[in-house]
């Protein structure tokens, strides 16, 4: 609203200005630490003097409220450092592109001209032959390839990339199957392979740092094995 002048420079400089109010929306749902003071200091000030407020009831409102701010800060805190952990390990994981990565899956990519590296993982009391089948996308066999007895622990394989005739089979996605006795018994084989890494996703503070595997997909940093020169 406009303020009218009386003509005389000295009453005008006495008038009080009117400044707009600001009105809170009630957009802001969050008390500070200022909030909260105003608020105790209210209590206080219209407090029943015959039922004044409990020294101890006090003391644990403000306890109360520094534990929660306390708590807020911490979890910013700990926002910040894990958003500076994601970035040094997507750092770090960026040095693996072009990589080979073992993954605890029997499937692997093979491209022309290459073949398959594996890890065979033995319990104890294994004993026999290991039969290792390899089988194309469609579950069609084909190779068997009998690697003999095998210690207990993690045991490395490759196949070669060909067929039972000797010849190369096309690029694609195979598994690898591994079969041996254990305490007597026939049975299936836990079986890892070696994948490349075709690029890096930086990933969130929750998701983490992801791989991208040449002819898989992706796959968190966090479930991989081992590393290997490509």
């Amino acid at each position: 609203m406009d303020v009218l002048s009386t003509g005389t420079s000295y009453l005008d400089s006495l008038r009080v200005q009117e400044e707009p109010i600001a009105v809170d929306d009630g957009s802001n749902q969050t008390l500070d630490q200022a909030d909260f003071l105003e608020l105790l200091t209210q209590q206080l000030a219209q407090q029943d003097p015959s039922e004044p407020v409990d020294n101890n009831t006090l003391v644990a409102q403000m306890a109360s409220f520094s534990t929660v701010e306390g708590i807020t800060q911490m979890t910013e805190q700990f926002e910040d450092l894990n958003s500076v952990l994601t970035s040094s390990q997507a750092l770090q994981a960026s040095s693996l592109v072009g990589q080979k990565v073992l993954i605890p899956a029997s499937v692997a990519n093979k491209v022309e001209g290459d073949g398959i590296d594996a890890v065979v993982s033995m319990p104890e009391g294994s004993s026999g032959d290991v039969i290792i089948n390899v089988e194309n996308s469609t579950g069609e066999l084909i190779r068997s390839i009998n690697i003999g007895q095998q210690n207990a622990g993690n045991n490395d394989f490759t196949w070669d990339g060909k067929d039972e005739n000797g010849n190369e089979v096309g690029e694609g996605n195979y598994t690898i199957k591994a079969n041996g006795t254990v305490d007597g018994e026939k049975q299936e084989l836990a079986v890892s392979t070696y994948s490349h890494v075709a690029s890096v996703n930086l990933g969130s503070g929750t998701n983490g740092v992801i791989l991208n595997l040449r002819g898989l997909g992706n796959i968190s940093l966090n479930e991989v094995l081992a590393v290997a020169d490509s």
